[in-house]
């Protein structure tokens, strides 16, 4: 395995720490997979706690031949410098930077151009196929921990997951609900302008979710026939296997070179799950675990097959 540090976006505004790894066995270009974060800053191995669900893909992943391209978020490296310059969306936060980080693979002698992949995980699952019909042209998607909702969507049902748990949790829950919740009425109503001035929580405007939700993932993926490859853990409480996967599979029903895959002990990181409740979160992630040959089997021979 071969690891070099590059900067993706190099010459831009927002010029992106990250790491290509590459397989020992260089012999012939080999395919690749550009990996697209979750919501929230990340850095490069889309660390959380003690988990690095991005590091491991790329080590795993190397050792079947596929290269792989991981870089900091850029609300990660230059979170002060964009709330600066006004309401963020999807576009700014995810989308351009992916599509400059395939570019960069396609111009890689030692990568196959024709096979370049983007790997997303959870809000980065989402937005995949956004980043492939707006410039980044891939072979192929992997869509891990996604769902075929709208953000605000989501949002409101986690909300509304913590209010399932004791008395003052609740208490919160529902307080949070009826705050933020309420705050989404009319969101496709709105004008953008409108929308820009509302925000949501901290620097996020309702704009971000207005602009990432006039097309679904699954709006975008029935426009094509590309392979895509969807997976879920089953112990996910954040992105449901009994819902979000199950929706997956009923929108996507008649596509082609659609797969599925469910993984029924694993969590939305790809590690065995310990618990089923959203609000032992920390818990779930502080505790060292990786993911396991089996998850990184499958993406390989999607890849290569």
């Amino acid at each position: 395995m071969i690891s070099e540090k590059v900067i993706v976006g190099k010459d831009s505004e927002y010029p992106l720490n990250g790491f290509l790894t590459l397989p020992d066995d260089l012999s012939k270009p080999v395919p690749a997979v550009v990996m697209v974060h979750g919501s929230g800053s990340s850095n490069m191995d889309e660390k959380v706690m003690k988990l690095t669900p991005f590091k491991d893909l790329a080590e795993g992943l190397a050792q079947h031949g596929v290269a792989s391209l991981r870089y900091d978020k850029r609300s990660f490296a230059h979170g002060r410098k964009m709330m600066k310059e006004g309401p963020i969306t999807v576009k700014e936060e995810t989308v351009d930077d992916a599509i400059k980080a395939v570019e960069m693979l396609k111009t890689d002698p030692r990568i196959d151009h024709d096979n370049v992949y983007i790997l997303g995980h959870s809000m980065g699952a989402m937005l995949a196929p956004r980043i492939d019909a707006e410039g980044g042209d891939v072979k192929g998607l992997i869509m891990m921990a996604g769902s075929p909702y709208r953000m605000e969507d989501i949002v409101i049902r986690q909300l509304k997951q913590a209010t399932q748990s004791n008395s003052l949790m609740k208490f919160i829950g529902n307080l949070e609900l009826k705050i933020f919740g309420k705050k989404f009425d009319g969101l496709y109503q709105m004008s953008e302008q409108e929308a820009k001035k509302k925000k949501f929580s901290g620097g996020v405007s309702l704009y971000y979710f207005q602009e990432m939700g006039r097309k679904t993932a699954c709006d975008y993926l029935l426009e094509n026939n590309k392979p895509v490859l969807i997976m879920q853990g089953g112990k996910d409480f954040q992105v449901l296997a009994d819902d979000d996967y199950k929706e997956f599979e009923k929108q996507l029903s008649g596509r082609e070179n659609t797969y599925f895959k469910l993984y029924p002990e694993l969590n939305h990181l790809f590690v065995n799950g310990i618990y089923s409740d959203i609000l032992k979160a920390s818990k779930e992630y502080s505790t060292e675990r990786h993911i396991g040959d089996d998850v990184i089997q499958d993406i390989a021979d999607f890849i290569i097959q």
